[in-house]
């Protein structure tokens, strides 16, 4: 079995260790794993290509082209477009932050409130606005990304994010922000496993099957009643939270996974 794992030059710099468990996983599996950086093209003959990058139009020429992605092109689109992925948990009746596209300083109702770019990640193009100049700011600093409004919920800077390879989980962290509304790992924030209720489990694979992903985050905002509201999904989803809180290889259960999906196609 042969296959691609396809990154950015910058994201390919800043995600060594983990392409590097993912050769050495393809390796003990048998997969000829090649990595492709920035405009290297694929291998005509690969049966997959590992797409760890947010970008729906190079995903989508690459599938026009004849090759299998995980994930799809589709998968990038909606999880890397903030505002798609709040409309298909909505349509999924699971409870989501309230979310709505602004165009204009006059259609946010009211401060504090969180402004975002639909394309931004790990946690940068995000702001806890508390007045119409903070609002300003960010629009003229954003000018060419679309923008997203919701409501501040109090949530004590803590969130889920839920790890899934197919259908399954495969494990999940809590995250709590540092002296931050936001929680992300890389930004300094704690992390600690946390263990899903079976609802919670449930919720996950609704997205997860809506999608037909392969491999995705998935995170909620964690409120002081014990319920959740989803907040974003993550393709491709990073795993350094992942492999600091649990004692098993990410990139061994992702590339078993692909082993044997491939090997009952």
């Amino acid at each position: 079995m042969k296959g691609n794992v396809y990154y950015s030059e910058n994201e390919a710099v800043r995600n060594r260790q983990f392409i590097d468990d993912l050769l050495i996983e393809a390796g003990r599996n048998g997969i000829d794993l090649r990595l492709l950086i920035g405009e290297e093209r694929p291998d005509t003959d690969v049966e997959f290509i590992l797409f760890r990058d947010r970008n729906p139009s190079l995903a989508t020429l690459f599938e026009n082209e004849g090759f299998r992605l995980m994930n799809k092109a589709e998968v990038n689109r909606i999880a890397n477009d903030k505002l798609k992925s709040f409309e298909l948990a909505s349509l999924l009746g699971i409870a989501a932050v309230p979310t709505k596209k602004v165009r204009q300083i006059d259609q946010i109702n009211s401060y504090p409130c969180v402004l975002k770019t639909v394309d931004g990640h790990g946690g940068l193009e995000v702001i806890l606005c508390k007045s119409a100049k903070q609002a300003e700011e960010f629009f003229a600093q954003f000018h060419d990304h679309t923008i997203i409004v919701q409501p501040y919920i109090e949530s004590g800077a803590r969130d889920v994010r839920v790890f899934m390879i197919g259908d399954e989980v495969v494990g999940a962290v809590k995250r709590t922000g540092n002296d931050s509304f936001k929680s992300n790992y890389t930004l300094g924030g704690s992390v600690e496993k946390y263990i899903l209720a079976s609802w919670q489990v449930q919720e996950v694979k609704r997205i997860a099957q809506a999608l037909k992903s392969d491999y995705i985050g998935v995170d909620f905002i964690l409120l002081p009643d014990g319920r959740w509201l989803f907040n974003e999904i993550e393709d491709p989803v990073g795993a350094r939270s992942l492999y600091t809180t649990h004692d098993f290889s990410v990139a061994g259960e992702l590339i078993g996974y692909i082993k044997e999906k491939l090997s009952l196609k």
